[in-house]
């Protein structure tokens, strides 16, 4: 089984019966929406690509007459765990805009707050993909694929913002690593919701 099929067979049993529900509803991005997304990220994972060929976004987005709302990804951090919500493709190229500004942390000389492995220019247009907010609107954490990292980070390496204190940080150094890290979490994010 791919890692995509595997992500998606695991994290059902895990969800409310409510959130499946919503789950069955949803369907794949469209051909045209795929190709956007590479035309915008020719280096965009085949992983990320596959997932939302099988669900286009679990935030807040209209399938038809149903809006779904359902937590799938997680913080990939065993010690934060924490539920998100997957964008859709036109979420993501739009949220995906503008810059995502770290200089303000590196100013107050917090070097625990910015990743050595993350450019100190930040998160420029076109470099980096937006791909997931957390249960708190992406007020608390959002997720990204970054494609300009330092000369210590790898292309493609998954950088999680987490708020109060503000810190960025790379989890994984892949989205196929990433989605391995919630599938061997065994989705404890969304077995806490349900408690």
């Amino acid at each position: 089984m791919d890692l995509v099929n595997h992500l998606l067979h695991d994290v059902k049993p895990s969800l409310s019966t409510h959130d499946l529900q919503q789950l069955n509803t949803a369907w794949g991005a469209t051909k045209e929406d795929v190709d956007l997304l590479q035309l915008a990220y020719p280096h965009c994972p085949t992983s990320l690509i596959s997932l939302l060929e099988k669900v286009d976004g679990t935030y807040h987005r209209d399938y038809g007459n149903n809006k779904i709302a359902v937590y799938m990804l997680g913080s990939g951090d065993k010690d934060i765990e924490y539920p998100y919500y997957l964008l859709s493709i036109q979420q993501m190229l739009h949220s995906s805009k503008e810059e995502e500004d770290i200089s303000y942390l590196l100013e107050e000389g917090d070097d625990e707050a910015v990743d050595s492995q993350i450019n100190s220019e930040g998160l420029l247009p076109g470099t980096y993909i937006h791909f997931s907010d957390c249960m708190n609107n992406g007020g608390t954490s959002r997720l990204f694929i970054d494609f300009n990292p330092s000369h210590e980070g790898v292309s493609g390496q998954i950088i999680r913002f987490f708020h109060d204190p503000d810190e960025y940080k790379v989890i994984a150094n892949s989205f196929d690593e990433y989605l391995q890290q919630l599938i061997d979490n065994v989705f404890a994010f969304l077995k806490e919701e349900e408690e």
